[in-house]
């Protein structure tokens, strides 16, 4: 069979549903096969859309997600999707057509080096020169996306090679990928710590996400006595309604996740690489405390913060081991009932009611309107910190963000495809205004393959985080950071393109906002036009300590933040 027919069986084999990607000429040989083939296409409106789409699907899906774009541009747009997945640690096949191999470096039309700059940004990095290994390259791509720690896996073929002929020899090879060795030597070391502490402190990242591994540290925290504070990248891996559990920690946290995370004796990190985010001034992150570092990834023990005990393996096997270990634990519980009356104290009034309309009356109805099964993904800046501080994960909720990068614009696509892979439960993105202009034409997308997400739109005029910094630490000297033009009526934008769209102006309104919406069959989009001057506090600034915290409105009284 042609190379072209292949690719399409192969992704087949691998249980591909569905797929994110824009054509192009040196894809034309795959996309004719594809006409035949059950597995839906998605046609994004920019091939960076297609990466957070693919990466959103990935998320919920537990899967890798699968993402297209054509070669030159379409390869250079893709990059940014890829990075994105690549800090979160989300497995995706990105597969980037190429011009033919007897022309590549004659700077032929469309050729970029997309190898090359996928390289630093992909778990691995594929470039087929030889048909005969084309099948096996394919399906190394989805073991290696998802073994050991996660991550995106790039294959860059050019057209000759969906034009050459494949044998049903390759077709039938068998591959394989080496499995990342577990190494548990310092397991008793561990355990000896954490049944010796007074305030042990559960930290878990991204990783415990991914390995669903929630009820596990729930069982160990309660075992413990331990509170549990998450990273951004963990929100909703473990239920924020649990008495034991803080809720996200770090320079946007909350003041008791810090508290526990800065006064405990010893500290089990599972499944997360210490941030910056996280530690503030790492020189003094953990000085006193002894730390438990559990990552699958060998190469994160001891990478940025200095544990004295490491752990290698998936969180839910080492979890596990513990819970073995410590299964006959009895410790005194003066350090749990001091954290459960801290959560209690830090437990501060959001619903706003004031006007103008304040972004936390906003994620206030979100949290109590949202069923329990609901997915929340978010944009990038002020938008992002308010919902992580304040919005509220439990049951089945899902939170998905982009972490690591950053990426505005990430919000919205990946909304799409979480949709796409969860298509029962209400998917709601929590945007900026300056996030949503890199990405409003995916509406398009929403709408021609009737995708009903909802897009709660906080809308200030700004780049709301921007602006935050600049007022903070830069003597409120604005530049480059308001759309000193009128923004666009986004109600209008949105129902251009096919969805419904409503403004939001007074807290009265917000919740049969959000009730409207989630009912809604159509993709949906609620402008809330929120209080420019609200800035997200508490907040612990760049470099510093928690002891530097600017509170703002926040009442903690509970210790030293």
């Amino acid at each position: 069979m042609k190379g072209a027919r292949a690719a399409v069986e192969l992704l087949e084999k691998q249980n591909v549903e569905v797929m994110f990607g824009i054509p192009g000429g040196v894809l034309l040989p795959f996309y004719d096969e594809l006409v035949q083939s059950d597995i839906r296409h998605i046609l994004p409106r920019h091939e960076q859309c297609a990466g957070h789409m693919a990466d959103g699907y990935a998320r919920v899906a537990k899967k890798p997600g699968v993402c297209v774009a054509t070669s030159g541009p379409g390869a250079t747009n893709l990059v940014t999707g890829v990075a994105t997945a690549f800090m979160d640690s989300s497995p995706m096949v990105a597969i980037t057509g190429q011009v033919a191999t007897h022309v590549l470096g004659n700077d032929a039309f469309q050729e970029a080096d997309s190898f090359s700059l996928m390289m630093p940004v992909s778990k691995h990095n594929f470039r087929v020169v030889d048909p005969k290994v084309f099948p096996e390259t394919m399906k190394k791509a989805f073991l290696i996306a998802m073994t050991g720690r996660y991550g995106p896996v790039h294959v860059d073929i050019p057209v000759d090679i969906f034009q050459a002929e494949i044998t049903d020899e390759q077709m039938a090879r068998e591959v394989r990928v080496p499995k990342p060795k577990r190494n548990l030597e310092g397991l008793l070391d561990a355990i000896k710590l954490l049944e010796n502490s007074e305030r042990p402190t559960i930290m878990v990242g991204g990783g415990v996400s991914w390995s669903q591994a929630g009820t596990e540290i729930m069982r160990l925290s309660e075992m413990l006595m331990a509170p549990v504070v998450t990273t951004l990248m963990a929100k909703g891996s473990v239920p924020e309604n649990h008495p034991l559990v803080l809720g996200v920690c770090g320079m946007h946290g909350r003041q008791v996740a810090n508290y526990a995370l800065n006064n405990c004796d010893v500290l089990l990190a599972i499944g997360t690489r210490f941030s910056d985010r996280v530690t503030g001034k790492l020189s003094e992150f953990g000085a006193k405390t002894k730390v438990v570092h559990v990552d699958i990834d060998s190469s994160e023990i001891g990478k940025n913060v200095k544990g004295r005990v490491g752990l290698v393996g998936d969180a839910w096997t080492v979890v596990n081991a513990l819970l073995a270990g410590l299964q006959k634990r009895k410790k005194a519980a003066t350090w749990k009932q001091r954290i459960i009356e801290l959560n209690k104290e830090c437990s501060c009034d959001y619903n706003l009611k004031s006007e103008p309309l304040k972004p936390q009356k906003v994620i206030y109805e979100l949290s109590k309107n949202l069923p329990d099964d609901a997915i929340v993904t978010t944009e990038v800046g002020q938008n992002q910190m308010w919902a992580a501080h304040f919005y509220k994960c439990y049951g089945k909720r899902m939170f998905i963000t982009s972490g690591g990068l950053g990426t505005m614009g990430f919000g919205f696509p990946a909304a799409l495809g979480a949709k796409i892979a969860r298509p029962k439960s209400v998917v709601v993105d929590i945007a900026g205004d300056g996030s949503l202009q890199m990405v409003s034409q995916e509406f398009a997308t929403a709408v021609e393959n009737d995708i009903p997400v909802v897009v709660a739109l906080l809308n200030n005029g700004w780049l709301g985080m921007v602006k935050q910094w600049q007022k903070l630490f830069y003597g409120s000297r604005y530049m480059a950071s308001q759309f000193t033009v009128p923004t666009p009526d986004f109600v209008k934008l949105a129902e251009a393109y096919g969805a419904e769209a409503i403004r939001v102006e007074r807290p009265s309104e917000v919740a049969e906002a959000i009730q409207k919406a989630t009912k809604s069959e159509m993709p949906f989009l609620i402008d809330f036009v929120v209080d420019p001057e609200e800035d997200v506090l508490p907040m612990t600034p760049p470099g510093k300590t928690s002891a530097d915290c600017i509170k703002g409105r926040c009442p903690w009284k509970g210790g030293v933040c």
